[in-house]
């Protein structure tokens, strides 16, 4: 009995990825990864962080690594400040690698 030769469909797996592998490669290529993750970043607030906060929180916005968050209640921005550090760590574990490097409640 003859063998097949199956090499070449062999190759051509390793051509295919998915959906999110080739858009992770696209924002890599075009150096978008950053202004990605920030723009999700300010988008999952709501969800991140949940309601309470959410309800109190007026603009947000990233610029140069830096988190901008409007707290419109001066007791939960106090408790926020004192609370910068755990609000990192619930972000990088969010998105698998460091966002940004600093947040500032105003």
């Amino acid at each position: 009995m003859k063998k097949r030769n199956f090499d070449k469909f062999d190759k051509r797996k390793s051509d295919i990825s998915s959906v999110k592998e080739a858009i992770d490669s696209l924002l890599d290529t075009y150096r978008l990864k950053g202004r990605f993750d920030e723009a999700r970043l300010v988008d999952s607030w709501t969800k991140l962080m949940g309601n309470t906060i959410a309800n109190r929180t007026g603009k947000i916005f990233v610029k140069d690594q830096v988190l901008f968050v409007e707290i419109l209640s001066a007791p939960l921005k106090h408790q926020l400040n004192h609370s910068k550090m755990e609000i990192m760590k619930i972000l990088e574990k969010e998105f698998g690698h460091k966002v940004i490097n600093e947040i500032l409640f105003y």
